[in-house]
């Protein structure tokens, strides 16, 4: 009886456990819905992406960067994709602080995508007015800091949302093997 109550109680949280993957991969999959990177340097702002790779009367395509009241793509600020068939971008410079909207729309008039950014202040180094003292500066790390948004940043594709929920759903199934096996005695 015991041991009937371990497989039950262990079988409900093995499910629980395989519903969450499936669960988030879901939500995931519905956050992720640009192919567009923007980032920022100082007051610049530069948009990327692979979408736009068709040219039409020599054009790739267009970007526009939104401020807060700006509704429509006609209203932002426009930017002319220039690059590869692998790789299109776009920048604007002298971007004032705030938060803008980015738009990508290929030159066959789909959209690539649309992401936010928010331009920080550009703070200035300040020097002491002192003559005695010079300034001096540190050696900076090669590498930098590696963080980020995590795996938001990245669409990993439904291949990869298939093999993972693949995996959960073995180790799920060898979990219960294991335990049912244990259960019954040993005969010889």
């Amino acid at each position: 009886m015991r041991m009937t109550q371990m497989l039950v109680r262990s079988g409900l949280t093995v499910a629980a456990a395989a519903a969450l993957p499936l669960t988030l991969t879901a939500t995931e999959a519905v956050a992720v819905n640009t192919a567009i990177n923007v980032t920022t340097s100082g007051t610049t702002v530069q948009v990327t992406t692979s979408d736009c790779a068709t040219r039409s009367n020599g054009s790739m395509g267009n970007a526009s960067l939104l401020s807060s009241g700006q509704a429509n793509f006609a209203q932002g600020r426009q930017a002319t994709l220039s690059g590869t068939s692998t790789s299109q971008a776009a920048a604007w410079s002298n971007v004032t602080t705030g938060t803008y909207t980015v738009i990508v729309v290929c030159a066959d008039g789909t959209t690539a995508g649309t992401q936010s950014v928010t331009v920080s202040p550009v703070s200035s180094p300040t020097i002491s007015a002192t003559a005695t003292t010079t300034p001096t500066s540190s050696a900076s790390p090669s590498r930098g800091v590696m963080g980020g948004m995590g795996g938001g940043t990245k669409d990993y594709g439904a291949a990869t949302y298939a093999a993972g929920g693949v995996l959960v759903v073995a180790g799920v199934g060898a979990t219960v093997w294991v335990l049912r096996r244990r259960s019954k005695p040993h005969r010889l």
